[in-house]
């Protein structure tokens, strides 16, 4: 089974799929290794951890596009892919989802923020008319080569517009053909309930730390009635905290000796990264010698 027919597959048969975020392929690799359901690939994390800059739409579709057909290699479980606004109108959408589907993701995300975008747990956020973005999400549908090939629509219509328009549109992209419904930055558990009272089909909680919207464990989130969870952020929080640590300890002490019991030692890294298969791919290819 491929990838996309396997995230299909999954959210027929469990109640929650968890899908933590991936900033890196290296991230990916991890999460996939330690038996998660699937991998999200946040824009937020890409920003950050390829051009050192915050979630602001500065990625460009092409530099999204190899980021995701890398982590897709690494990850071997379904990858759930931010692509912001589509990087334009209905025409860029449908080049993005051909794109998209091409670098091999089960799921593609599209939001209704005017475009350069901004995190969602931001402020500033502006977004687009909706049906403007019921268009969009239309030449989505009908641009997807693979019909297990998931559409992902998102509102950022909450922070500025109040919840009722955020299910309205919710709504209104379902009607469209999103086969997930994802209204961001919610902000009590109550909207989180109408969200799932209100939509039909599947829909996704999005768990930023420190963000606007309650922060639940995931049988939480599961009996309210979502589908899908992502943590979009927590990597490279946890990313960034660790470098501050490390290098702040080497211009101290002068050396990293006193941190190394926050490392993962040589041989853990060489097994983690997959140094095993490469080694057996030589054996049997490369050097043309048993």
């Amino acid at each position: 089974m491929n990838q996309t027919a396997k995230m299909r597959e999954l959210l027929k048969i469990k109640k929650m799929v968890v899908a933590p975020g991936a900033h890196d392929a290296m991230t990916a690799k991890i999460i996939g290794r330690l038996g998660f359901d699937a991998v999200y690939m946040t824009g937020y994390g890409q920003s950050a951890s390829h051009l050192g800059q915050p979630d602001v739409g500065l990625m460009t579709m092409s530099e999204m596009v190899a980021r995701a057909a890398n982590i897709v290699e690494a990850a071997g479980v379904p990858v759930i892919a931010d692509a912001d606004t589509g990087f334009g109108n209905a025409v860029n959408v449908m080049r993005t989802v051909r794109e998209y589907e091409k670098a091999g993701v089960a799921v593609i995300q599209l939001e209704d923020q005017v475009m350069p975008k901004k995190c969602g747990h931001m402020i500033g956020r502006e977004i687009i008319p909706m049906d403007e973005m019921v268009g969009k999400i239309k030449a989505a549908v009908d641009t997807r080569m693979n019909p297990d090939f998931m559409i992902m629509a998102r509102t950022d219509a909450r922070t500025i517009m109040g919840i009722e328009e955020a299910i309205k549109r919710g709504q209104a992209y379902k009607e469209a053909g999103a086969d997930i419904v994802f209204i961001e930055s919610p902000e009590s558990i109550e909207e989180m309930k109408m969200i799932n009272s209100q939509i039909e089909g599947y829909t996704l909680a999005n768990m930023v730390e420190g963000g606007r919207t309650p922060l639940l464990k995931n049988k939480e989130l599961e009996a309210i009635g979502y589908n899908l969870t992502i943590y979009p952020t927590a990597s490279i929080y946890v990313a960034m905290k660790a470098m501050v640590d490390l290098w702040t300890a080497l211009k101290n002490d002068d050396t990293t000796a006193n941190v190394m019991d926050k490392m993962v030692t040589f041989a853990e890294f060489n097994d983690l990264i997959g140094l095993d298969a490469i080694r057996e791919i030589e054996r049997n290819y490369a050097t043309g010698r048993k």
